[in-house]
């Protein structure tokens, strides 16, 4: 009798370590499954302009060129050309619709030269153009089907580029904002609110962001900008000299000389741009017909990342590694796709 159970025991525990196997293999296949893009990456040295920049150039894997181009600027911080492989669900999305996508690492990413916190939103533009003007040359590129793609910081690259280039087929802005200090003043706003600061402090904050608008303002060194406030809250003198280059950037004028269309995205839950000011902004300056359409994602933060995901680490996390397409509000990628279809 012990020996049948025990062999019971026996083949239970192995039907159930079976059973786990087979799940943790259908997991590990699904998942590899959903981190496999249809795309080709090739390694690039991007030449021509201040510096080679290292970059990547995502080619379709259906369809015969030569194909249209999308050339992604980055937001801010320190991004390398997948930005973290944030991208390759666009990538993929805009193969799908016959284009290439270009990107590369910022100055001092990943191995580049330089230091991105040297740079100016001027010194990108012509950084994005000399990238541009490389591209053309590419066999396998169709030169009259070339347009940008960028987010957040992008929105004062971007119309830069279009004045200079007035040839590209289109602009995708991804929560833009219009004027620097604005977008500054409204992200401390949202921060202080979400924090629950009281009056006072929201008075104190206030008043300190001043005081660093007055300094920059003047010309200040980095060193009495420390001096004054002491805790730096992690300003380094680098992000100083940076933010001195670009703090009176505003988007207006140059949106207003452009004659690229734009597809603008916004996003319903965006704490870093006011995006009510940037539609308005853009439907000001935008006026002509068939310059501008815009779409809005309710549920969405400003890098367009469902809200509901980003309020939890835990989900975030197993999107990211199951399901990386899924991160998206709903349509994101289907509409970007649907646009390049419709202006090829």
């Amino acid at each position: 009798m012990a020996t049948v159970i025990e062999y019971r025991r026996a083949h239970w525990i192995l039907r159930t370590m079976l059973a786990v196997a087979v799940l943790v293999a259908g997991c590990g296949a699904w998942v590899a499954y959903q981190d496999t893009y249809e795309i080709r990456e090739e390694h690039v040295t991007i030449t021509g302009g201040k510096q080679p920049l290292k970059g990547v150039l995502a080619w379709p894997t259906a369809g015969k060129g030569p194909y249209g181009l999308v050339v992604f600027v980055h937001g801010d911080g320190p991004a390398d050309a997948t930005h973290k492989d944030f991208y390759l669900p666009l990538w993929e999305t805009f193969a799908q619709a016959g284009y290439a996508s270009l990107s590369w690492n910022k100055p001092g990413v990943g191995g580049a030269a330089g230091n991105w916190l040297d740079q100016s939103m001027a010194d990108r533009a012509a950084e994005t153009v000399a990238a541009i003007t490389w591209a053309k040359g590419r066999p396998g590129l169709d030169a009259n089907r070339i347009g940008l793609w960028g987010g957040s910081q992008a929105g004062w690259v971007m119309p830069k580029v279009a004045i200079r280039l007035p040839e590209l087929r289109f602009v995708i802005a991804l929560s833009p904002a219009v004027n620097w200090q604005q977008q500054g003043h409204y992200y401390l706003q949202r921060k202080l609110q979400d924090e629950h600061a009281t009056p006072d402090r929201v008075q104190a904050e206030l008043a300190r962001q001043e005081m660093m608008l007055e300094r920059l303002r003047a010309g200040a060194p980095y060193e009495h900008y420390k001096a004054a406030v002491g805790d730096t809250r992690g300003m380094t003198a680098k992000r100083w000299t940076f933010i001195s280059k670009n703090y009176t950037s505003d988007a207006a004028s140059d949106l207003a000389a452009m004659r690229v269309p734009v597809l603008l995205l916004l996003a319903g839950h965006d704490r870093n741009v006011d995006v009510a000011d940037t539609e308005a902004g853009y439907r000001k300056h935008l006026r002509a017909p068939g310059m501008l359409q815009v779409r809005h994602y309710p549920d969405a933060t400003h890098d367009l990342i469902r809200k509901d995901l980003k309020d939890s680490e835990l989900k975030m996390f197993l999107f990211a590694v199951a399901a990386p397409r899924s991160l998206f509000s709903d349509g994101f990628l289907h509409d970007q796709r649907d646009y390049l279809e419709k202006v090829s």
